[in-house]
């Protein structure tokens, strides 16, 4: 069943003409029509502050013809006015601009990816891992995220539609549900003078609704974990600034796993007259999709007091298994506000009474008792309505909340049964959303202060740039919305044979719980670790137990086989799923059984991959120079110490350095590598410089002796074999491909030097070789690439042109740009922010978050 959804994105107002009514079946109820609502001048300048780029920024707000800058919207973040159209449209997985010869060297892997697939989608009836097929569509429509860390998500759009659904563990709905909307009411001495929904759509649903707002006089501004969107109603002197806020608290294990959203809509009057406005919420019980289709969902009104603060709003059962859950839409009940409801309505009528019942008297009927279950194929939705007093020249706030209560979910494989770990705070029984609601809309004024806490010692800082402000709060959505799961660990479910090693596992799981969040939300595998490497910083900085916990459980997967043989795409040949004592790429697809079988991904036979064991060594070290954990570094200890002995096989001629197989076999999974190479070869050099460090502390001294004699070798061997006078080679393969300037052949100098090594007594490459390389790197992959305004290009032929000999070589890739970005910042001078290839560290730089985090 559809929601209506218009075919196009486009604004629905023309320029210079926001033209506002309210319909003619009005019900006998007068209704003012606007007739002040001229456009204004445009006297709006050229950049916005605190946009993530001023001229983007400009580009982005050159619609908004309003004045109203809203109420205590942030001066930095990423601003958006919601009449604004991108130019640039994009496909997925586009081959446009992949060569002949790239397409032919992929032909096999393509044909055996389309057997997997017919496999997987029509035997199997799974959902695959990723989907080349049925493409994800690219929108330029989403915003910030509902919802704390693992308890599922909600997207908003910035243009407010409620448009992408995690609920499901780790399973994406990219859905614009058109009944998921605000509506405001305005009165003035009894009468309703003005009605309007507040989007921008006009849907083929619903029609007794006045759509089509004139996003010409709105905007979008994002802070994340917050959201504003500002709307200056034409004609009316009035503003709405609507407050978005989500849990995600630093530092906090509690309230950051709740699955919630606050809205805090500040309503300003700056006519002479006195108003009564509402603020209707309304929303579908269900997306109207398949999971609706069977019907037996259900309304019921909800009224909860507690420690004399009052919420009331609507439950919305919806009992599919097998995860069911029920969503509420609550408000906060005060001495000046008044919460009416409407029970349940249908989202695919026209919607007349509702509009009918809210243009009357600007409130719901609130009906008693619990509605009918939905019939097959008919949908469900429910409004909760706050009215309030607006005096001349004043101000009203009405709170929303929006709160769902999903405790006990099942993997796709429907195997196991886990808890999330809000579930620890709330109880599993299923009934915790009206509770969630009142903890939510009582406690988010405490939130606010913690964000603020958190963000102004950057935000104030006048000596980083406000690009990198916008960039370094909102990229953090993802650790949310990465189809993130958080859950509880059952006491059996450790394996006593594998825990009793590792001292800290059962505390650190049980108390903090084991947390997921996927590759990409179209490249579903959770905790992927190749990854995991460069977004990691975030995790450790903000929410170092869950970092502790992920390490954990990859220590558990590492010692653990499946010697179940299947085909590896790539190159044909079988393989077993996961032999012992090396890092799993993957922790295991949603749709399957992630923990439980691990490695989704079936590209590569990644058993031979040249960088895993050895970021998790790296990683070990960095989160034991983050948090001062010793029992964790005594415990990941023979952990390393077996990878590194995995490892070594790969050092065919015992110089000390690894050699890449000539294949693809590291995370640049289509750029073939052979030999001796800058990325594998520096990371093999940083782990061992690591290595040396951690024997030390462990009182290992023959451990310490070996690898330090690896070491010396391996440096003499890396620099012999790969230096050329200004940057590390790619690899020992025959010109022109070795002579490939790679954007991270630095990464394993940037772990060091975000461990504390990597300098002085600790220099495993040379500084000056470093800052070279560096300079050679912002010289070719960041100016000579798209005029130096898209980031670092993976690699670079040193005669300025892409390098293209593999389907990956002349992308660019965001994690890895940050972690270049991090690692010139590391290295200070020449390099300073206002010269980093954008966007720049948004995970990486230690410094900020150390001293506004601890």
């Amino acid at each position: 069943m559809g929601t209506g959804v218009p075919a196009s994105e486009q604004t629905s107002c023309a320029k210079g003409d926001p033209q506002v009514y309210c319909p003619d079946n009005a019900g006998g109820t007068e209704a003012g029509q606007v007739t002040d609502c001229d456009s204004p001048e445009d006297n709006r300048p050229l950049s916005e502050p605190g946009c993530s780029n001023p001229q983007d920024c400009g580009q982005l707000m050159a619609s908004y013809e309003g004045k109203a800058k809203g109420y205590q919207v942030p001066p930095f973040g990423w601003r958006i006015c919601l009449a604004h159209e991108f130019a640039e449209k994009r496909k997925p997985f586009n081959a446009n601009n992949i060569s002949l010869s790239n397409l032919i060297k992929h032909l096999g892997m393509g044909l055996r990816y389309l057997q997997w697939w017919y496999r997987k989608t029509q035997v199997e009836k799974k959902t695959p891992f990723i989907d080349l097929i049925n493409c994800v569509p690219l929108r330029q429509i989403y915003g910030c995220p509902l919802g704390g860390i693992g308890g599922g998500t909600i997207t908003r759009g910035w243009r407010g539609q409620f448009c992408r659904w995690q609920l499901n563990p780790g399973m994406y709905q990219h859905q614009t549900v058109i009944a998921d909307q605000f509506t405001v009411c305005l009165r003035r001495e009894g009468t309703t003078v003005y009605q309007q929904v507040l989007s921008v759509e006009r849907p083929s649903v619903l029609r007794s609704w006045n759509w089509g707002l004139c996003g010409y006089f709105a905007f979008y501004h994002a802070l994340y974990p917050r959201a504003w969107t500002v709307y200056q109603l034409p004609g009316q002197n009035v503003t709405l600034t609507c407050r978005q806020i989500t849990p995600i608290l630093p530092h906090d294990y509690q309230d950051s796993s709740l699955p919630v959203g606050v809205f805090v809509w500040d309503v300003e009057n700056e006519g002479d007259e006195a108003l009564d406005v509402s603020i209707m919420f309304s929303m579908r019980n269900g997306l109207g999709g398949g999971d609706d289709a069977p019907g037996g969902l259900w309304n019921e009104p909800f009224y909860l007091e507690h420690d004399g603060e009052t919420v009331q709003g609507l439950l919305l059962h919806h009992p599919t298994l097998p995860n069911p859950y029920t969503m509420a839409v609550a408000a906060r009940l005060t001495a000046d506000t008044t919460v009416t409801h409407i029970t349940a309505f249908d989202p695919d009528s026209t919607g007349q009474q509702v509009w009918q019942d809210l243009l009357q008297d600007g409130q719901l009927d609130s009906p008693a008792g619990q509605s009918t279950p939905s019939q097959k194929g008919v949908g469900i939705a429910g409004a909760v309505c706050v009215t309030g007093k607006l005096p001349p020249r004043g101000q009203c706030r009405l709170e929303f909340s929006l709160a769902w209560d999903m405790p006990r979910i099942m993997f796709g494989a429907k195997g196991q049964v886990y808890y999330r770990r809000y579930t620890r705070f709330f109880g599993r029984d299923g009934n915790a959303a009206p509770t969630l609601s009142h903890y939510a809309l009582c406690r988010y004024t405490d939130w606010e202060e913690k964000i603020s806490a958190w963000q102004s010692p950057v935000l104030d800082d006048r000596s980083l740039p406000a690009w990198y402000k916008s960039a370094l709060f909102n990229e953090l959505y993802f650790l949310a919305d990465g189809g993130t799961v958080w859950l509880e660990v059952p006491e059996d479910s450790l394996p006593e044979e594998l825990v009793g090693s590792m001292c800290q596992l059962r505390p650190i799981l049980q108390e903090y719980g084991r947390f997921g969040y996927l590759e990409g939300q179209e490249y579903r595998m959770y905790n992927t670790y190749d990854v995991h490497f460069y977004a990691s910083f975030a995790l450790v900085m903000l929410w170092p137990k869950l970092e502790l916990s992920l390490q954990y459980d990859m220590a558990l997967a590492t010692l653990r086989e499946d010697l179940t043989r299947r085909q590896y795409l790539m190159s044909g040949v079988m393989a077993p799923v996961k032999r012992r004592n090396v890092i799993p790429h993957d922790i295991g697809d949603p749709d399957d059984e992630p923990w439980l079988r691990v490695n989704a991904y079936v590209v590569h036979d990644t058993a031979d991959w040249k960088d895993l064991n050895l970021k998790f060594v790296l990683q070990v070290y960095r989160d034991y120079y983050l948090t001062g954990d010793q029992g964790f570094l005594r415990d990941m200890w023979p952990v390393c110490l077996a990878v590194m002995e995995s490892e070594m096989k790969f050092d065919k001629d015992q110089d000390g350095l690894i050699e890449n197989g000539g294949y693809a076999d590291q995370t640049y999974d289509g750029w073939v590598t052979t030999g001796p190479s800058a990325y594998c070869g520096g990371l093999w050099l940083a782990a061992v410089a690591v290595m040396v460090q951690m024997a030390v502390l462990c009182g290992a001294q023959d451990v310490q002796d070996k690898f330090s004699s690896i070491l010396r070798r391996g440096q003499e061997a890396y620099e012999r074999l790969l230096w050329n006078g200004r940057y590390y080679n790619y690899d020992c393969s025959p010109p022109p491909q070795s002579c490939s300037i790679m954007s991270d052949q630095c990464a394993g100098q940037w772990f060091l030097r975000a461990s504390g090594l990597g300098e002085g007594d600790t220099e495993v490459f040379p500084t000056p070789h470093v800052v070279c390389a560096l300079q050679t790197i912002f010289e070719f992959n960041v100016r000579a690439f798209a005029g130096g305004a898209m980031g670092a290009v993976n690699g670079m032929q040193p005669h300025g042109v892409p390098d293209r000999s593999s389907v990956q070589s002349d992308e660019v890739w965001v994690g890895v740009v940050y972690g270049l970005a991090a690692t010139m910042i590391q290295e200070t001078s020449p390099f300073s922010l206002a010269c980093l290839p954008f966007p720049a560290s948004v995970f990486c730089l230690r410094i900020t978050f150390v001293s506004t985090t601890s």
